[in-house]
C-alpha cells in the first residue's frame, strides 16, 4: 500500500497521507517523499496549488517514534540536532517555502509534528470533528518540527505557551477561533471545500501568490525597512510575468482577467 497518495487534477497537486491504521503518523519515508513532492510542484508550471489531506480519522498524529534516536548511552553528542535539522525541520521548511499556495484540509487529529504540518500551510480547513495537540509535552519532550516559531507567530506567545505548556487537545472550532484554522466545515464537506478553494487558487496569479507568500512569510522575521524593500522588489519581479499584465489589462478593459500562471 501507498503510504503517500498523491494525483494532479486541474493543475491541484494532492498529496494524501495514507497510513489510516497509524493515525497516519510520520515516518522519515514519507516525509522524504513529502519533501519531493513539494519540490516538484514548486517546479512545475502545471501545479498552481497544493493540498495536504489524509485517509481514515486521523490527519497526523506525529511522527512514527518507532524511528526515535537510541537511548542518550548510545549517542553521540549532535545525533539528535542533526535528526531534527535533517528530518522535522526540514520537512516543516519544505511547506512554508513551496513555491505554489498550500491547503491542509485536516481531516481528524492533528498531534505533533502533524499540528506544525498544517499550520505551516498558507490555508488551513478543517472538519469539525478534528483537534490539534502539542503532544510534545505528553512525552517529556521539547517541541521540534518548527512549533516553537510557528505557534507564537499564529496566537501570539502566551497563548502558545499554554498550549505547549499543557498539550491539551484543542478543537477544531476553537482553532478558528484564535486564528490557527480559516475555516471549520462538517466533514463531509472537507474535500469539497478543499477542492473549491484550490481551483481558486489555481486560477489565480501563480507567481503573484508565490510572491505574496514571500512577503508575509518574512516580514514576521524581519523589520519595517527590510520588509518594504522586499515589497518593491517583490512588485518589480511580478511586473514582468504574463499574468500581471492580463490582470491590468483586464481592468481596463473591464473583463474578467484569464490567469496562466506565468
Amino acid at each position: 500500500m501507498d503510504e503517500v497518495l498523491h494525483h494532479t487534477e486541474n493543475a491541484v497537486s494532492w498529496i494524501t497521507l495514507n497510513r489510516p491504521e497509524a493515525m497516519n503518523a510520520l515516518t522519515w519515508d514519507q516525509r522524504e517523499h513529502i519533501m519531493t513532492l513539494l519540490t516538484d510542484a514548486s517546479a512545475d508550471p502545471a501545479v498552481r496549488a497544493v493540498v495536504i489531506t489524509a485517509t481514515g480519522k486521523g490527519f497526523c498524529a506525529g511522527a512514527d517514534l518507532r524511528g526515535s534516536p537510541a537511548p542518550a548511552g548510545e549517542r553521540v553528542a549532535g545525533d539528535v540536532a542533526r535528526m531534527i535539522r535533517g528530518g522535522a525541520q526540514r520537512f516543516i521548511t519544505s511547506v512554508m517555502d513551496c513555491e505554489k499556495p498550500v491547503i491542509a484540509a485536516v481531516n481528524g487529529t492533528a498531534a505533533g509534528i502533524g499540528a506544525h504540518l498544517a499550520f505551516a500551510c498558507d490555508l488551513v480547513l478543517a472538519a469539525d470533528s478534528a483537534r490539534f495537540i502539542e503532544v510534545f509535552v505528553r512525552r517529556g519532550l521539547v517541541p521540534d518540527g518548527g512549533g516553537a516559531y510557528l505557534l507564537p507567530r499564529l496566537v501570539g506567545p502566551q497563548k502558545a505557551k499554554e498550549l505547549m505548556f499543557f498539550g491539551d487537545a484543542l478543537p477544531a472550532a476553537d482553532a478558528e477561533r484564535l486564528g490557527l484554522v480559516n475555516r471549520v466545515v462538517p466533514a463531509e464537506a472537507l474535500e469539497t471545500t478543499a477542492r473549491e478553494w484550490a481551483q481558486r487558487l489555481a486560477q489565480g496569479p501563480t507567481r503573484a501568490l508565490a510572491l505574496t507568500k514571500q512577503l508575509v512569510n518574512a516580514s514576521l522575521d524581519g523589520d519595517r525597512a527590510a520588509s518594504l524593500a522586499a515589497e518593491a522588489t517583490a512588485q518589480e519581479i511580478n511586473m514582468t510575468t504574463a499574468d500581471a499584465t492580463e490582470g491590468v489589462a483586464s481592468f481596463v478593459e473591464r473583463r474578467t482577467p484569464k490567469y496562466r500562471g506565468v
